[in-house]
């Protein structure tokens, strides 16, 4: 691939015009400008070493720091998150887990205190006790009503994960953006469940997204993948210097992966939301279903808020059946959907979430991810599976 195609700031992507829809932005994000005999999308670039005689300078040096195929997939999802802006510094990571931890450890010090919902993803009582034993205070609060606001007062750094997983809560991420910000404290917020179509939290005053590009992002299931996009600056400088140090990258396969898959995203997104407010719209009128939350629904708690900051609700919808046992027989009854766990494919999955541990739901509670099916056959199989599954 000629290099000064990656190097350069030129890109097919600048010239899209500053209007250009989500379908446009994604099958042409992070494209160089076309070289005569050239593919469209470079493929991978497999190299632990690059020849750099002389001085250390230039943008490749060592396959840990940087990768033209990094290069390729970072300006892409920068080109999502915030469109048309050249502040803002995108870096990909080994894993949606790998992004997080950047953030927090790389922006937290001994006596910080940070403020995490209490209501997200469930690895974060893991990052907590880390956190605690390097001597930063940890303070919790739920996703929904901005219930954080009450304990942001004297943190370092405020993160937001809306909507939440597995329950679906959204906060208002600008207003807590706002106060958090006159208070000090940076905001991060975990964009996953919404991907950059359906939120951009960079827009709503947060200083980092982050996400697990594993999930509706690429979309296949086939790949792990993180990412931290934020204002460039020292914050940004720091993250990079801790992927650096710990070595979280991807591989060029899994980055050149993403990429192709991102072409795609606002087809799949736009199937799956409209399937998933269907599949809501349905399981809302079975009396075992209880505790039904979908941000697009037009009673859920979450939907005045979501509609004002978000343009695609999602593809997941969680609710409760009565027992463990009735919602394991519902999931065992289910032909179309795989028993999994993860969200975003183009193949539906769901689970019972409480087979984990780690999240603060009921044992009979589902989280559903919509994919691409036929919504009629999805439905249908859904409601077989609800009849098949009762005592």
């Amino acid at each position: 691939m000629n290099d000064s195609a990656i190097q350069g700031h030129d890109s097919a992507e600048a010239a899209l015009p500053q209007d250009a829809g989500d379908g446009t932005r994604a099958v042409r994000a992070g494209l160089p400008e076309p070289v005569k005999h050239e593919p469209t999308l470079p493929g991978p670039v497999f190299a632990a070493h690059f020849h750099l005689p002389g001085d250390p300078t230039g943008p490749y040096t060592y396959g840990r720091d940087e990768n033209p195929t990094w290069t390729l997939l970072e300006r892409a999802i920068g080109g999502l998150e915030a469109p048309g802006r050249d502040d803002v510094e995108t870096l990909v990571f080994a894993s949606g887990m790998a992004a997080i931890s950047s953030v927090l450890f790389s922006q937290l010090r001994a006596g910080d205190a940070v403020v995490l919902p209490n209501d997200g993803y469930q690895a974060l009582p893991l990052v907590r006790a880390q956190l605690e034993a390097y001597g930063i205070e940890v303070r919790t609060a739920p996703t929904g009503g901005d219930a954080q606001l009450d304990v942001v007062d004297g943190a370092k750094l405020l993160w937001i994960e809306s909507p939440s997983n597995p329950g679906l809560d959204v906060c208002d991420i600008r207003r807590l953006a706002e106060a958090a910000r006159a208070r000090g404290a940076l905001v991060a917020v975990d964009n996953t469940l919404a991907t950059p179509l359906g939120q951009r939290p960079l827009e709503l005053g947060a200083d980092f997204v982050v996400a697990s590009g594993t999930k509706q992002l690429t979309g296949h299931g086939d790949i792990l993948l993180g990412y931290v996009a934020g204002r460039g600056g020292e914050a940004m400088t720091a993250v990079r210097r801790w992927r650096k140090i710990v070595g979280a990258i991807p591989g060029p396969m899994e980055a050149w992966l993403a990429h192709r898959s991102l072409a795609t995203l606002q087809l799949r997104a736009d199937r799956q939301n409209a399937t998933a407010l269907k599949v809501a719209e349905v399981l809302r009128t079975r009396p075992e279903v209880t505790g039904l939350r979908y941000p697009g629904l037009p009673d859920d708690p979450s939907h005045e808020i979501a509609s004002r900051q978000m343009r695609r609700y999602g593809c997941v919808v969680s609710f409760t059946l009565p027992t463990r046992a009735r919602a394991d027989r519902f999931l065992e009854a289910l032909r179309l959907v795989d028993d999994a766990t993860s969200f975003g494919g183009l193949r539906s999955t769901a689970e019972r979430r409480g087979r984990w541990g780690g999240d603060a739901v009921p044992e009979g509670f589902v989280r559903l991810s919509v994919g691409a099916e036929d919504p009629e056959d999805l439905v249908a199989d859904l409601l077989r599976a609800l009849d098949a599954s009762a005592d």
